[in-house]
């Protein structure tokens, strides 16, 4: 990578993409873009100065940072290493940043391929929502090596308000697969609770009366219960199908380090059956999980 800022690359543009290739236009890097089915924000990106390449090797010619942002290892590792890869396209020097949240064995595999062709690997995963993607706050946890990292930061400062190195490439994408392991919990019990709450009669406006602004409330409580109880359909854009993907991910970590994971195991299944229950389209977000408890309990929703 040269010592001046380098060219940027963005590829997966969706509800948390979009706002983080836009800051990085606005931080003055130069920015090509890969397009997918929705051409809204590729569209917007374009007129704020951005380039639209083919395929990821494009991408990867025309930048010497290219960050990823997929729905998973899958999308990731077609992406980085398939036909017409972004490794078939970067230069010796380069840094691929994937910010998607990912299997920790995937992305180690993917460095280890990386390293290879001489191009650098740093998996950077986020949490918050595309608000504060729009806004460039997002939290960010970093595996990188520490020159890596010194050599990323400047870019990752123009999306994130919060960094932290956690520490070696792959260790990203574990603690993401831990914060989400605490945020899908809570969103497993509060729907359960809900639920048992309506069933005993208490509404679900007198449940969040008590917990809201007390010991027990949190951010991620806030967003859940301004859709859950609020109605705001917008407060909270991820999808079920995606909280499902990484209590999977965890489910694979666990096993790998040999650990009993109960309290996963049951979130993960309330996942399950809600997605196998017709929760698996674009806007069916991680607070209507209660509502698919609700149902399943023979409750009607609110």
């Amino acid at each position: 990578m040269t010592n001046a800022k380098p060219r940027a690359g963005f590829i997966g543009v969706g509800l948390m993409g979009h706002g983080m290739a836009k800051n990085l236009i606005e931080g003055g890097y130069a920015m090509t873009v890969m397009g997918n089915r929705n051409r809204k924000p590729v569209e917007d990106l374009l007129e704020r100065g951005a380039v639209e390449a083919a395929s990821p090797a494009d991408v990867g010619r025309n930048a010497e940072v290219v960050f990823l942002c997929l729905p998973g290892s899958p999308q990731i590792e077609q992406v980085v290493t398939g036909a017409e890869g972004l490794l078939d396209g970067m230069a010796e020097g380069s840094v691929i940043v994937d910010c998607s949240t990912a299997d920790p064995v995937s992305t180690l595999k993917l460095a280890a391929a990386a390293a290879e062709k001489g191009v650098g690997f740093v998996d950077a995963p986020l949490s918050r929502t595309p608000k504060e993607a729009w806004e460039g706050t997002l939290d960010m946890m970093v595996g990188a090596s520490d020159t890596l990292f010194d050599t990323v930061k400047p870019a990752l400062e123009c999306v994130a308000g919060k960094i932290v190195h956690i520490g070696a490439v792959g260790d990203g994408h574990k603690m993401k697969l831990l914060n989400n392991f605490v945020s899908l919990g809570y969103a497993a019990l509060y729907s359960e609770a809900l639920s048992v709450a309506a069933k005993s009669g208490i509404p679900r406006e007198a449940f969040h009366s008590v917990i809201d602004g007390g010991r027990m409330d949190c951010g991620f409580y806030q967003t859940f219960m301004e859709c859950a109880v609020g109605g705001n359909r917008e407060a909270h854009k991820f999808t079920l199908t995606n909280a499902l993907k990484d209590l999977l991910y965890l489910e694979s970590m666990a096993d790998a380090a040999r650990v009993a994971n109960p309290l996963g195991n049951a979130a993960k299944n309330s996942f399950a059956m809600a997605v196998s229950a017709g929760g698996g389209g674009a806007e069916d977000y991680v607070p209507h999980l209660a509502d698919f408890v609700a149902r399943r309990n023979g409750l009607t929703e609110d």
